[in-house]
Formats: structure tokens, C-alpha cells, sequence
């Protein structure tokens, strides 16, 4: 009897190597899925065996093949299985892990046995923490399994080497597509020092592993084709610096260029080793070189290209695997400059991506589709094929944000052209669907509100889409589309009419604005330097529309990058600014909160004030240079008394755990933070400070996560009264609605600049008093402004106009 359960042990664990090769083979030949069944079918025998080696590798298996199908997520939690963890570490989160996330990943690794099976495990953790955007983990954790091989005779740390060169990438990735939308002048230069850095050290290191005689030829093959796409990556970077007038990288520039050729030559060179990689890996890499040679202005070297891309098209057609078939023919469909065969290939390409749905490829075809017909005249089908490209990417950036690298570092190169391009065809008719234009506009700025937040979808309503909004409200949507301004006005009646204005006159007066705005010096200012500049942008932009809008109401601005950080109520007619008219609100792509008024009984609040110098002046995210706020302690006693029952929290009592505990504890239909911030086109800065700390636009979410968040229960009006926008940052709009996003708010009221404290005081007081008596959140805010505008003391702008509604007016 134990003879034949010994005799039947063995055959099982016969059956499960079997298995085991059986998986190896199909991932090698593109049959991720089938890969995967096998897997698991082999785990269920190691588990019968009680085999823990087995079922730790065959495990570590199925993540890789669940990563070569794109469910990063699956993948993460499998081999964290596989080795045991006790850690969130594969849960989505928008911040960058803590120190004590850090330590308690530091301790499970310390706990493994350092066995190969391991190393492998932790190598391929590493990867898929890379692929779900993960990077400092990654690199904890490939770091890690690094020291601990080096430590083993006789291992080889290549393929760890590549996978932590390749987690620098994507860091030197994700700081390049950050460099691209960070505006203000100081964080840009920490930003593109880093740039420079990483690039020059992940040559050396990319370099360093190829020059590894004993690697094996698989790893140096993937690490040349990695340096060569870096190299191409950086020099045009540096060639768009230098453009932009950086004399400084000249040196630098000759030293990458240099480098190109040769390091093309040595993967020529190296030709055989393509054919000793299993067939997905190596369709990957020829497209990922043909990709490479295809940015080279060299005729004979855009042959090799397309004599690669050819080459992997007929491997992937011999394993069946459509995904890889599609990605051969998009990228030959790319590299083709003759326009029916390049047509003919993008068309194979989008149709083998729709038939698996694979969205995060299908958009890219699409879009290649819509330019070539464009380049050809047939308007109707890239009208077409740019619309299903935005449909699809709508749908990749609702499911895979959270677990899609490429999408995550990539937005202003790859996704934000997309609808800036269909929006310019559309316009281009002679009979343009506004209504469509419109729609487009409020994705993409949604999609960058998404993106900065690094977040799934927002709880989101189109203005359109509102019902009963009251017949005085009209809404202006200003789209900077490059060469031309446009600017789109819809009435509640949903009559719409359009003025395109040329570009190059208004953005004078943008930046010259800007640059006055945002000047230390504002209050000291001639005030008609400011008039004067609005007058122009207002004959320009809003003059030609003005009889297709109520003569008083509410105007809701939804607004494009440039004109974010400029206070619309300040468009001056020759006569009065237009908040003698109007009441004014902004929505970032005219997509808000479903609005709400607050009712009598609504007037709850959470009061929070900081007037001291506190431990958060030193945060490294606060701004440079502050001073302590005194008025807050008056400011903080004045909405006091103008709300029905409120509690304080100022100075020490002001820590970031007991703003945590009373937002969790109470509904607070009011929050108002009267405190040093700032707003800035990057998240990681856009903060506002606690006593203890600056609390960051991410960490607003997690201050939330234990109180559900129902409509009924929602934040009604948060109001930042001390905060200011970054030196440089056009887009302070991104900010203040990505607080109002994060703290799941209606409302947010904000000052672009520091205003003077006395001021601030009286107007809050003021639009307190005129909110109690039944005003909307909108005509309070304008009746406190005019209020004090009306005051001698007050009447320059510095002190009254820096203060915007952004969301919902009512």
C-alpha cells in the first residue's frame, strides 16, 4: 500500500514537470492563456503534494503569463502569494508608500529563505510592481533581491541587473512626461536636473550589464535594445531644450549623438540572438527595434526597420497570438511611407485589437488611422476613426489606470493629442458640431484632472446633462487649440454659438496677465495695467458673443490650460469688470458635482486654522518663504460666529490626525481651511498645511476613506482662504479641483495669490452673512467681493478678485 502511494506520488510529481515544461513552452510561443491554465493545473498537483518549492515556482509562473496578458493586478497578488506576504503592497494607491510601508516590505523580504525559487519570485514582484506604476517599490524591492544574489556563489544577477535598469527607466520615464506639464520655473529645474541625471546613469548602468561576459545573450540583447531606445529618448529631449534656448547641454548632446550609431551597429551585430529568445519575446523586440530605428533620419536604416517589423509579423502570425499579430501590423502600419499599404496595415492592426478587445492597443491604431485619412482628404473616416479612438481610451483610462504604466507616463505625448487633434478636425467643417466639440473638451480636461490625481474615474455630471439650472445661466468654454482660441458659448436654452479668435494676440495678454497676477508686488501695482489687458481679452473673446448671453446671471467658465490661474471676473467691458454683471464659477471641461444649494439647516462647520510659525513650515512640499498668518485667529472667530454650530481646530489643535478624526467622526456640510498652500501643476506640491505637517491633494482621499461618501453626506462647500498658486503654474484650476475631487466636495472657493489678511477676513465674513440669507454659493461670493471692492480701502483688485469658485454655483 505505501509502495503504490510513493509509486503514485512520483507519477504526480512526473505529471506536474510535465505540466510545468508544457506552460514554458505555450508562454514561449505567444499562448499566454493556455500557459496559464497549465499553470494552474500544475500548482493544484504541487498543492496535493504538499510540495512548497513547486507550488511557490509553478505560482511565480502564473504571474508571469497573467503580466505577458496585461492583469498587472492578478499578477502582483499571485506572487505575493507565492512568497508568502503580509503586505497590501499590490493594492492601488495614489500616494507614494509610506516609510512604515516601506520597512514592513523590507522585513517580509528579510524573512525568505534565499533560495532561487525566491529571487525569482522578488525579481518578478519587482516587474510587476514596475508595470502597476509602482516604481519606488520596484526598485526597493529589485535592490533588495539584488544584495541578497550577490551574496549566493555562482548566481547570475544579469536578468535582476535588467529588471532594476529598466524599473530607472520608467522612473527617468515618468520625470520626462512630468517635465512636459510642470510649469513653475523652480520645480521644473529639480525636475530636469533629475532628467539629466538618471539618463547619463542608466547608460553607464545599461553598458555596465552588456559589457557582463557570462551574460546570458537574451539579457544583453534586451538591455542593448533598452539603452538604444533611452539614448533616442534623451536626444530628443535635449535637442527640444536646446530649441527651447538651454545653451548648457551642448557638450552632452554631442556625447549621446556619438553613441547612436555604434550602439545601432552592436545590435546588428548581434542580429542572431533575436532568434534565440522564445517567439513573443522576440516578436517584441524587433518592434521595439524597428520602433528605434524608425526616429534615425537614415533611408537604409528605415529599411532594416521595416525588414524587422516584416520579420516579427510572420512570427506572430505562426503563433496565432492576435495581440502580437496586431501590435506587428501597427507598427509596420507606422513605419510604411507608402499611404495604401501603411492604411492596409493600421486596418489589420485596429481589427485584430477590437476582435480580443484590446482597448490600450486599439486607440493607438485608431488614432495612427484617423492622420493617415486625414493626410488623404477622407475627413469622414478620420472623423471616424478619432472617435473610436477617444471611446476606447475613455474605456482603458476607466479600467486600466491603476494598472497601466505606459498610459500613466505617457498622457501629454499620447493621449492628450488625440482629442486636441479630433477637436481641431471637427472645428474644420463648415457646419461643425459644437455640441460634440463640447463633449470632447470635458473628456479631455476630465482625463487630465484623472491623470494629475493619478486616480480611476471621477463622479462626474456634464453641465448639459443638468436639469431645472435657472435661464440666466450661461456657459463659456474658452479651448486652446494651438494656432486659434476657441470660445464656445451655450445658454441654459442650449442655444450655442461660437467665435474663433487667432491665438497669437491673446496669449500676450495671458502671459502678460499672468505675469502681473503673480507678482509679490500686485498690491503696489497700477490697477489699469491689469484693466487694460482684460478689456483686450474680453473684445477679443467674449465682445462678439456678448448678445447671445443674459445680461445678468450666472456665467460659468469652463476653461482650457492657459486662462486656468486668471480670475475671469476681472474682463473688463471699457465700463465694469464683469462681476458688476455677473456672478462667476469655473469647472474644469464644464463637468461638476451634481449641484446643490445648502439648505438653513446646513450650517455645520469644520473651522481649521493655522496663524503660528508650526513644524510644517519645514515640509519639504511647502512653499519657500512663509510667514505667520495672525489675521487667521480673527478670520477663524468671524465664520464662527456666522455658522450655526462649528468646530475649531487652530494652531496645535490643527494636526493632520485630528482634521482626519473630525472629518471622519462628523458630517460637515462646510470645511473651511484658512492655512498657508499652494497650487501647483504638480500633485505631489499641491498641498495645504496642518500644525504637524503640509498635507498633500493625495493624502485629502485617504483622510477620507473611512467615511462612506454618499451624496447625502458629501462635503457641500470646502473654502482654502490662505492658499496661493505656484510662481509660473497656469493651470491652478487642476489643483483646486483635484482637492474638491479628493475631499469628494461640490464646491471649493480659493485665492490664486496671498491676499492681505484684513481683507480676507471681512470678505469671508461677508459671503457667510449673504449664503445664511439664501444666496447662491456663486451671487454670495460676488456680493462679498463687490462689497469690498466698494471700500475705499480696498478697492485694487490684489485684494478682492484672487478669490474663484470652482464646481457647483448654486
Amino acid at each position: 500500500m505505501i509502495l503504490a502511494e510513493q509509486v503514485s506520488k512520483q507519477a504526480q510529481q512526473r505529471q506536474a514537470e510535465v505540466l510545468n515544461h508544457k506552460g514554458q513552452r505555450q508562454l514561449d510561443l505567444g499562448q499566454t492563456a493556455e500557459a496559464f491554465e497549465t499553470w494552474q493545473q500544475a500548482t493544484k498537483l504541487y498543492e496535493h503534494l504538499k510540495d512548497t518549492e513547486g507550488i511557490t515556482g509553478t505560482l511565480i509562473n502564473q504571474n508571469v503569463a497573467l503580466q505577458a496578458m496585461g492583469l498587472h493586478l492578478r499578477a502582483c497578488k499571485i506572487v505575493v502569494k507565492a512568497l508568502k506576504f503580509d503586505t497590501e503592497i499590490c493594492a492601488t494607491s495614489l500616494l507614494e508608500p509610506a516609510n512604515s510601508t516601506k520597512r514592513l516590505l523590507d522585513a517580509e523580504i528579510n524573512k525568505l529563505n534565499p533560495i532561487p525559487v525566491h529571487l525569482l519570485g522578488l525579481q518578478n514582484l519587482g516587474n510587476v510592481l514596475r508595470q502597476l506604476g509602482k516604481l519606488s517599490q520596484s526598485e526597493l524591492v529589485l535592490r533588495k533581491t539584488l544584495s541578497i544574489a550577490q551574496q549566493l556563489d555562482n548566481f547570475d544577477i544579469s536578468a535582476i541587473l535588467l529588471s532594476l535598469n529598466n524599473t530607472g527607466k520608467s522612473l527617468y520615464q515618468q520625470a520626462r512626461d512630468k517635465y512636459s506639464w510642470i510649469e513653475e520655473p523652480v520645480f521644473q529645474k529639480e525636475t530636469f536636473n533629475f532628467i539629466q541625471k538618471q539618463a547619463l546613469k542608466l547608460l553607464n548602468d545599461y553598458q555596465s550589464l552588456i559589457n557582463i561576459p557570462t551574460a546570458p545573450t537574451a539579457i544583453r540583447l534586451q538591455a542593448q535594445l533598452q539603452r538604444l531606445s533611452l539614448l533616442l529618448d534623451f536626444q530628443k529631449w535635449l535637442m527640444a531644450e536646446s530649441n527651447s534656448g538651454n545653451t548648457q547641454l551642448a557638450g552632452i548632446q554631442t556625447q549621446i549623438n556619438q553613441q547612436i550609431q555604434p550602439s545601432v551597429n552592436n545590435i546588428l551585430e548581434n542580429a542572431p540572438a533575436f532568434s534565440e529568445l522564445p517567439a513573443s519575446q522576440s516578436i517584441y523586440s524587433k518592434l521595439n527595434f524597428a520602433n528605434s530605428l524608425n526616429q534615425i533620419s537614415d533611408e537604409q536604416l528605415h529599411s532594416v526597420a521595416l525588414q524587422y517589423a516584416e520579420s516579427a509579423l510572420q512570427m506572430a502570425k505562426s503563433t496565432k497570438n492576435q495581440r502580437l499579430m496586431s501590435n506587428a501590423f501597427g507598427t509596420l502600419g507606422k513605419l510604411e511611407k507608402q499611404h495604401e499599404r501603411s492604411l492596409y496595415y493600421l486596418e489589420q492592426a485596429m481589427a485584430l485589437a477590437q476582435s480580443i478587445q484590446a482597448l490600450d492597443i486599439a486607440y493607438e491604431w485608431q488614432h495612427e488611422l484617423g492622420l493617415e485619412y486625414y493626410k488623404q482628404g477622407k475627413y469622414d473616416k478620420a472623423l471616424k476613426a478619432y472617435s473610436a479612438a477617444i471611446n476606447n481610451l475613455t474605456q482603458v483610462r476607466d479600467n486600466l489606470l491603476a494598472s497601466n504604466a505606459d498610459l500613466q507616463f505617457s498622457f501629454y505625448e499620447k493621449v492628450e493629442p488625440v482629442y486636441r487633434e479630433y477637436m481641431r478636425l471637427l472645428l474644420s467643417s463648415p457646419n461643425p458640431n459644437l455640441e460634440l466639440v463640447i463633449q470632447t473638451n470635458e473628456q479631455l480636461q476630465i482625463a487630465e484632472l484623472e491623470n494629475f490625481l493619478k486616480c480611476g474615474k471621477l463622479d462626474v455630471v456634464a453641465l448639459n446633462k443638468l436639469q431645472s439650472l435657472p435661464n440666466t445661466t450661461a456657459i463659456i468654454h474658452i479651448i486652446d487649440l494651438g494656432d486659434r482660441i476657441e470660445v464656445i458659448a451655450q445658454s441654459s436654452n442650449h442655444y450655442i454659438v461660437r467665435n474663433s479668435v487667432d491665438a497669437k494676440s491673446i496669449r500676450t495678454h495671458v502671459n502678460n496677465l499672468l505675469d502681473i497676477l503673480q507678482s509679490p508686488k500686485l498690491f503696489s501695482l497700477n490697477k489699469s495695467l491689469i484693466i487694460s489687458s482684460y478689456q483686450k481679452l474680453y473684445s477679443s473673446l467674449i465682445a462678439p458673443l456678448k448678445t447671445h448671453i443674459p445680461s445678468s446671471g450666472t456665467i460659468v467658465f469652463a476653461l482650457d490650460t492657459s486662462f486656468q490661474s486668471l480670475p475671469m471676473g476681472l474682463l473688463h467691458d471699457g465700463k465694469n469688470y464683469l462681476i458688476k454683471q455677473y456672478s462667476v464659477a469655473e469647472t474644469l471641461g464644464s463637468k461638476i458635482r451634481s449641484p446643490k444649494s445648502l439648505s438653513k439647516n446646513q450650517f455645520t462647520a469644520l473651522i481649521a486654522g493655522l496663524s503660528k510659525e508650526s513644524p510644517s513650515f519645514n515640509d519639504k512640499n511647502a512653499p519657500k518663504g512663509l510667514k505667520p498668518l495672525s489675521g487667521v485667529v480673527v478670520e477663524v472667530a468671524d465664520v464662527k460666529k456666522e455658522t450655526t454650530s462649528s468646530t475649531v481646530l487652530l494652531n496645535e489643535n490643527f494636526t493632520s490626525l485630528e482634521f482626519q478624526k473630525e472629518l471622519t467622526k462628523n458630517d460637515f456640510p462646510i470645511v473651511h481651511i484658512s492655512t498657508h498652500g499652494q497650487f501647483s501643476s504638480n500633485s505631489d506640491k499641491t498641498v495645504f498645511l496642518a500644525y504637524d505637517k503640509a498635507i498633500n491633494i493625495l493624502e485629502f482621499d485617504s483622510l477620507l476613506k473611512s467615511k462612506v461618501q454618499s451624496h447625502e453626506n458629501a462635503i457641500e462647500l470646502l473654502v482654502l482662504s490662505a492658499c496661493q498658486t505656484a510662481k509660473g503654474n497656469k493651470r491652478s484650476t487642476l489643483g483646486i479641483a483635484g482637492v474638491a475631487a479628493q475631499a469628494g466636495a461640490q464646491s471649493v472657493i480659493a485665492s490664486l495669490w496671498l491676499v492681505d489678511e484684513g481683507s480676507t477676513a471681512m470678505l469671508m465674513q461677508e459671503f457667510y452673512k449673504e449664503l445664511k440669507n439664501g444666496l447662491t454659493k456663486a451671487e454670495a461670493l460676488r456680493q462679498a467681493q463687490l462689497s469690498l471692492s466698494s471700500n475705499s480701502k480696498y478697492t485694487h483688485p490684489y485684494f478682492w478678485a484672487g478669490f474663484v469658485l470652482v464646481g457647483g454655483w448654486l
